[in-house]
């Protein structure tokens, strides 16, 4: 194993460069990043200039500020003051102005003790057999945080350190109020997996010795048109104790994926029927490209839903679609791509609300936090069609960093009353932030009440957590490429 070139006590960002809140332009890999909008960037300038008079007059470092509460208020309140600068009425993060430096005040908006079950993270294995197989693998996330960069060669993988198992806890256990998490995995050929299902298994073991009571739960993953995995999930479920199979529509050997309705997804479906093992994770929206892009829309999902109501459809990322931004949906419009597809496949099947299929929000979230109007529409929908039961929590990290940004900004996310009165869109209502930060999800994955308060609370990792918060140290940085040089970069990588 290569040296441990981070030591998870130094201090990450000791001149507060970074905000808590990260609207900025990373993507997950699976799409080319985004530039940010000019209310995105006057958004941000602004949170830097209220952080650091926040912290003169509270009289801190402007380092020890943003790593408060008071960081994050000031932040998404910043945010707010930019979307409404630029007329967006569809939401707003809900803060008292006296959040920015009112410690408790911030606690109360951005603070909670829900369950928090996040379905989708990653782990990239830095000491993996994929990276023999790419001549190229030291340029391999040479844009992750700049502590792991600095002093090491250019041709050196030592900078993948920064994701090695110790760090992804930090990120997702540590610095976030995450109290569980599904180890997903990336499409690949079989030979080249950047985290195989052993090597997730073995991340997940190093959490259990801590005794966290099983924390991380794992996906299988499975591409049906790919010769040897539909052979192979039998062994996936006798000796990994997995959790969900997870699958790419869009995705094939060749370049050409599959539908959830055809020979192939029938196959699988059949296959996770006969093994006992009924939640198929699939990713939808954030096409790959022109290629496969039909197979990567939701447009099979409601048929196959209503051919198999004993299968739970846990779809990735919602359908949504960077292609079609997020409007109002209206019933036989025809739309292409998107959250609308969704909606659309669910009313011709006759896929009832909070039946068997569930809209995750990994990446979605995280895109939408940068527009308010967007962000409104795709949580409003997504309630109204997949039900307020059916929505899960996720944020697809660690290509985000810790996803504690993502959880503050959903506790405080509100949609406006116009919204609501206009579209038929529910309230916000802590009662529903908590169904969908966790309680919804124990349902497909079987998960008892007392399961999930066993393993949210006594163990030896939360008594670590305890420990670390008397002097928490979060990098507020992010892993996945912020240009598309970065993005190229990986995907010639295989990424």
């Amino acid at each position: 194993m290569a040296k441990n070139i981070l030591d998870i006590h130094k201090d990450r960002d000791p001149e507060g460069e970074r905000l808590p809140i990260r609207i900025d332009a990373t993507s997950n890999g699976e799409f080319e990043p985004v530039p940010l909008e000019a209310r995105n960037r006057a958004a941000n300038k602004l949170a830097h200039e209220w952080v650091s008079e926040n912290a003169r007059r509270a009289g801190r470092s402007r380092r020890n500020f943003l790593v408060s509460a008071c960081g994050a208020a000031t932040t998404l309140l910043a945010v707010n003051h930019a979307n409404a600068m630029a007329s967006k009425r569809g939401a707003k993060f809900n803060l008292p102005p006296e959040s920015a430096l009112d410690t408790q005040a911030a606690m109360e908006a951005l603070g909670g003790n829900e369950f928090i079950f996040d379905v989708q993270g990653h782990y990239v294995n830095p000491d993996g057999a994929w990276l023999s197989k790419s001549p190229d693998a030291n340029r391999m996330f040479r844009f992750v945080q700049k502590e792991c960069v600095q002093n090491t060669p250019a041709d050196s993988i030592e900078h993948l350190q920064c994701l090695r198992a110790e760090e992804f806890i930090k990120d997702v256990f540590l610095d976030s109020d995450t109290d569980m998490m599904v180890l997903s995995f990336v499409p690949s050929s079989r030979d080249a997996e950047p985290v195989t299902i052993e090597e997730a298994d073995a991340t997940r073991r190093i959490v259990d010795a801590m005794e966290g009571d099983h924390r991380l739960m794992l996906h299988g993953r499975v591409n049906p048109n790919q010769p040897g995995d539909l052979e192979d999930m039998d062994r996936l479920a006798a000796d990994f104790e997995i959790s969900a199979w997870k699958t790419y529509t869009q995705w094939g050997p060749d370049g050409k994926g599959f539908f959830m309705t055809d020979d192939a997804g029938e196959a699988m479906i059949a296959k996770a029927r006969k093994l006992g093992i009924r939640n198929i994770a699939i990713h939808k929206g954030l096409s790959f490209g022109p290629q496969s892009f039909e197979q990567s829309t939701c447009a099979d999902i409601g048929e196959a839903a209503r051919r198999h109501p004993d299968i739970n459809f846990i779809l990735y990322h919602s359908g949504f679609d960077l292609s079609t931004p997020e409007e109002a949906f209206t019933p036989g419009a025809g739309k292409a791509a998107g959250i609308d597809v969704l909606c659309q496949s669910l009313i011709d099947a006759g896929v009832a609300p909070n039946s068997n299929v569930y809209a995750e929000l990994g990446s979605t979230w995280r895109f939408l936090m940068r527009d308010m109007d967007q962000a409104a529409h795709s949580l409003g929908k997504l309630i109204q069609y997949c039900g307020a039961d059916n929505v899960l929590w996720g944020t697809d990290s660690i290509w985000y960093g810790s996803p504690q940004d993502q959880i503050q900004a959903m506790r405080a996310f509100e949609i406006s009353e116009e919204f609501q009165e206009r579209y038929g869109y529910a309230p916000m209502t802590k009662e529903l932030k908590a169904k969908i930060f966790g309680l919804n999800a124990m349902v497909p994955y079987k998960i008892s009440m007392a399961e999930a308060v066993k393993r949210a609370s006594a163990d030896a990792l939360s008594a670590r957590k305890h420990a670390y918060l008397e002097r928490p140290n979060p990098g507020f940085a992010t892993y996945g490429p912020k240009d598309r040089r970065e993005f190229l970069t990986l995907k010639s990588l295989g990424g």
